[in-house]
């Protein structure tokens, strides 16, 4: 997590701390949401959703279920 992210998340009292990998897949499942629905808003409110999901579920696991989710709807 970068120095600003920190700063930001303690000033809006958060200690959650995010990893490397947890970094890379949120902006992915971002991509994603943005592109497959073809609405832009829909990244921030999905992650957002995630975020509030408050489970032990790794990201990795949540952006296959996206992807997985997405193809689907497309066929």
């Amino acid at each position: 997590m970068d120095d600003w992210l920190k700063q930001v998340a303690a000033a809006v009292v958060s200690d959650e701390q995010l990893s490397g990998e947890d970094a890379d897949a949120l902006p992915r499942i971002g991509r994603i949401a943005a592109h497959e629905s073809d609405d832009r808003r829909n990244a921030p409110l999905l992650c957002y959703l995630i975020g509030r999901m408050q489970t032990d579920r790794p990201l990795s696991e949540i952006l296959d279920a996206v992807k997985g989710a997405s193809a689907a709807s497309s066929s």
